[in-house]
Parts: C-alpha cells; sequence; structure tokens
C-alpha cells in the first residue's frame, strides 16, 4: 500500500509551499488508495512554538485535506511527534555504532573550525580528519578524561558515489567525497532531525517520501542512515519549490515587505487588510501574511481556490485545463507530470481562481459561509435569526460579482446590519458639503422616498421624475445619497440599498448625515 506523509515543524504557521507539497503528498497517496500521515518534526525543542501545532492542524482541516495516522487521530505506529520517539532514535544510534556506521566525536567547536580555516587556506574541500574519533572504550575514556564531551557522526564512506532515480528528477548522483561526517546525536544525547526522519520513515511504512526540492541535498545521508540500518528505501521524489512573484527565489514569509512593493502583492495585502479590521483583528506580520495559509482563511478565501491554484504550481493536465475539482484532481494526479522547474507564485493568479470559484458558489452555501465573519464583526449574533438570513440573501444578490472573498460581506455590506453606517466623515464632507445638496436630499425624503412600492425599480423612476423637476442631473443626487445611507461612495447598486434598507431607514440616515455634514439646512 502507498502511504506519504507530510512532516510540519511547530516553529510557525503554514507556509504556502509546504501547503503545496503537503498537497502533492495527499493527492498521490488519494490517487493510488494509500495512506497519508502527518508526523510532527519537533527536534529542534529551542524553536517549537507550542501555540504553533494547533493553527498548522486547523490549516489542514480548512482545507480538507484528512490525514489518515497522525496527531489527534492516532494509528498503529503512535506517538506521532518526534519529541516523543527520543528512545527509538537511540536505538539507532546503538545499532549504528555497533555497526560501524557511526562514530563517537569527542572535537571541540575550535578544533572543527581550525580543521575548515586550513582546508580553506590550502583553497581544498573541507573534509574532517576524525582525529578526535573514539574507536574504543578506551579511547572514550582517554578523551572524557580531558573534560571532553562526545556528539555521534555518521562514518560517511569516502570514495564511490550514490545513484537514486527520483520520480520527478530523474537519476541524480551524489559524491561521497563531497558528504560529511554529519552529526545525528549530540552531546546531550538527543538525536537530530535526518536520523528521527529515516527511522520514523521505517517505522511508519512510508512509501514515498515526496518533498521540497531543499532537502535533496539531505538524502545521501539519509540513504546512508537506512542502508546502514538495513531499512528498505522508499521511493523519492523532491518537487520544485515555490518562487516569489516573478522570480526564481524561493518564496519566504520573512521577505512580506519586500513582497509589498510589488503592486498585485500589495493589492491582495491591503484587500484582507480591510477585511481584518472589519474583523477586529490584529494584522500580526506571522499570520496575517499571503505566504502563510492562514491570511486566506482569515479573508475569506475558499479552500477550493486555494488547492487548485496550488496544484497548477510544478503540475499541469495539460495546456488547457485550470480547473478541477477535488476528485478530478485526485483522479488525474502523477508525479509524472510535476515540472522540475519552480513555478513561481502569483497572487493576481490566486485571486482569479478565487473569483472563479466564489462566483460558482451556490447563493445558499454563499450565504452560510459568510453569516461567520457577520457573527465576528459582532454585525449578527448566535442563534441566528431567520430574518437576518434572509436580510443576507437579498444583500449577496445585490451585492453580485463585488463579492470576491468571503470577507467582502463587511467591506460592501455592512451597513445592511447596523443601526447607522460607519460614516466616512471625508464622503460626507464632500458630498454633503454644499447646502445645494442636502436640500436635494430633505426633498428626496418628501418626495420620492415615499414611492409605492417601495422596489428598486420603482425608487429608479421616481429618481428620474425627482432630478427631472428639480433641473439637475441624476449625479447631482445619487453620489450624496449613497454615502447619506450607506456611509460608503461605493458598493451595491444604490436603488437595490434603498429597497433593502427600507423607507424608515433611509429616511432616518438622511437626515442624519446632513446633520453630521455641519450645516442644519434652514
Amino acid at each position: 500500500m502507498v502511504r506519504t506523509r507530510f512532516a510540519p515543524s511547530p516553529t510557525g504557521y503554514l507556509h504556502i509551499g509546504g501547503v503545496r507539497t503537503a498537497l502533492f503528498c495527499w493527492l498521490f497517496a488519494r490517487r493510488h488508495g494509500g495512506q497519508f500521515l502527518l508526523r510532527i518534526d519537533d527536534t529542534d525543542v529551542q524553536r517549537n512554538v507550542e501555540a504553533a501545532l494547533a493553527p498548522i492542524l486547523h490549516g489542514f482541516r480548512w482545507l480538507g485535506l484528512d490525514w489518515d495516522e497522525g496527531p489527534e487521530v492516532g494509528g498503529p505506529h503512535a506517538p506521532y511527534f518526534q519529541s516523543q520517539r527520543q528512545h527509538r532514535y537511540q536505538q539507532a544510534v546503538a545499532e549504528l555504532l555497533a555497526r560501524g556506521a557511526a562514530y563517537r566525536d569527542y572535537a571541540t567547536a575550535e578544533e572543527l573550525q581550525a580543521e575548515r580555516e586550513q582546508a580553506q587556506a590550502e583553497k581544498r574541500p573541507f573534509l574532517y580528519s576524525r582525529r578526535f574519533m573514539a574507536e574504543t572504550p578506551a579511547d572514550c575514556a582517554r578523551f572524557e578524561a580531558q573534560g571532553r564531551q562526545a556528539v555521534v557522526r555518521l562514518k560517511m564512506p569516502r570514495e564511490g558515489s550514490l545513484v537514486i532515480n527520483d520520480l520527478v528528477r530523474g537519476e541524480v548522483v551524489f559524491e561521497w567525497a563531497r558528504e560529511q561526517d554529519h552529526v545525528v546525536q549530540r552531546a546531550d544525547g538527543t538525536c537530530l532531525y535526518h536520523l528521527a526522519s529515516v527511522v520514523d520513515d521505517y517505522d511508519f511504512q512510508i512509501t514515498h517520501v515526496i518533498r521540497a526540492e531543499e532537502h535533496l541535498s539531505n538524502t545521501p545521508r539519509q540513504v546512508f542512515i537506512a542502508q546502514a540500518l538495513g531499512y528498505p528505501l522508499p521511493a523519492y521524489a523532491h518537487l520544485p519549490y515555490v518562487a516569489e512573484p516573478g522570480s526564481k527565489n524561493k518564496l519566504s514569509k520573512r521577505k512580506l515587505d519586500k513582497y509589498l512593493k510589488q503592486r498585485d502583492f500589495a493589492q491582495v495585502y491591503e484587500h484582507g487588510l480591510a477585511i481584518a479590521r472589519a474583523l477586529r483583528l490584529e494584522a500580526a506580520a506571522e499570520t496575517f501574511n499571503p505566504v502563510v495559509v492562514d491570511f486566506y482563511e482569515q479573508v475569506g478565501y475558499l479552500p477550493e481556490a486555494l488547492l487548485n491554484y496550488l496544484l497548477l504550481l510544478g503540475w499541469s493536465l495539460d495546456d488547457k485545463t485550470e480547473f478541477l475539482t477535488r476528485e478530478q484532481m485526485i483522479a488525474n494526479f502523477s508525479l509524472e507530470r510535476v515540472t522540475r522547474a519552480s513555478a513561481s507564485f502569483d497572487p493576481k493568479k490566486l485571486w482569479a481562481f478565487q473569483d472563479h470559484y466564489m462566483q460558482q458558489l451556490p447563493l445558499a452555501e454563499k450565504v452560510e459561509r459568510m453569516l461567520p465573519y457577520l457573527v465576528r464583526a459582532g454585525l449578527l449574533s448566535r442563534p441566528v435569526k431567520e430574518e437576518d438570513r434572509a436580510l443576507l440573501e437579498r444583500v449577496v444578490i445585490a451585492c453580485g460579482e463585488r463579492l470576491k472573498v468571503l470577507g467582502d460581506i463587511l467591506n460592501y455590506g455592512d451597513f445592511f446590519f447596523r443601526e447607522w453606517p460607519e460614516y466616512d466623515m471625508g464622503a460626507v464632507a464632500k458630498q454633503l458639503g454644499k447646502q445645494r445638496a442636502r436640500e436635494l436630499l430633505l426633498r428626496f425624503v418628501e418626495g420620492p422616498l415615499e414611492t409605492e412600492p417601495f422596489t428598486a425599480e420603482a425608487l429608479e423612476q421616481a429618481m428620474q421624475a425627482f432630478v427631472a423637476a428639480e433641473g439637475v442631473k441624476v449625479g447631482d443626487v445619487i453620489h450624496a445619497l449613497r454615502v447619506a445611507v450607506t456611509g460608503k461612495t461605493i458598493g451595491p447598486g444604490l436603488y437595490d440599498c434603498l429597497a433593502i434598507l427600507g423607507r424608515e431607514a433611509c429616511r432616518q440616515r438622511i437626515v442624519r448625515a446632513v446633520e453630521l455634514a455641519g450645516k442644519p439646512v434652514g
């Protein structure tokens, strides 16, 4: 049975590139009727952030990337945290030492640095001399009598080469002479990632290690460990990394300031900030970052859109198909279609995918997915009343294609759910600053606002008659009217807004806006 794994470290939130890798692992397992595992690589205790694990698991659930074994799911190979498996790694270290594939090294950091500097001065590659290698108990006792502490290093081959058939990159050759004697156990007895990863892949019966290209250089030492321990090798597939917009450099969540200098990235970020402010979220750089998956959930992207876009970063079905359902992704995924070249992350392209999926979403489902945003913003409370649900449905219809993400209901429709709009006072001053504008609004209250029936169509006809009678243009009224009833300069169709809000609410808002303009009429 095919078994793949994704192994995040609890050192931060889910990175876009990491999720793309996890998606490929998940799809490969599902395509072959196999199993997908989550393993937490938390051997680096100093970098672990306890609070980071929950958002990682939540992110996978939001995306619908379910795991068959791992945290909160369990399984026959538990525990799935490397920090809880140190005894197993120490057993493996003992086996490596017994088989002569590893040794205890008592060199100090200063002595190693001196060897590196000497190699640099002689213009040759650094290769540790093994001068402080302990091969017998007597050697250990002698070094320890000097107050030295030992790490355990792999005794890597110094001749020949390793050839692997990577399922993405093809045949890859590594010269053993270029490999260092990597440390697998620290002086305090804890074991490092490379050893832990190999042992876990064996214990968890992983058949395919599908991971980012940056891990390709780790493969020789991991193959050496596996072969020294007598483990069968999994198949390896190293995926091209996700690159920065318009660049071949790897996408990094630490370079947000750099990316925000690019228009498309900045537009996505600023759009998200507006929604974050409406939700009263603190836009911390660690979480509110378009390189982090959490950003897209908070803003209101659809997981279907994000997954579809990420699938096409380094994979394609053909030269024309862009939109695939989850079922189509599973049915068609193969590693043979993965490219070797990096794929550039394009916020504008992702936005287009989101727009497509948003417009395809049925009205009832759109309403259900937007309700939590109104609740979180304090505009509705749980349980949601049927009249509020019905109101939201009318608002969603009125907003139409303006709603690009779920959080846009707060940008374009919040005023429907408030007693009073949150007025843009600059717009109030601009549109209602002149007495003539305020006079027209108050006469509109006495005239067209009394229209029956109070529908968008009837109101538009009444407006046409009103401006003709007043000898003014429609623009002389509707801009001020929009600000008065919505507090904004843009939004759904004005007559739809009036009809949805209702006659009395419109009347009260117009009068209040005139008063806010600071110069009462008459």
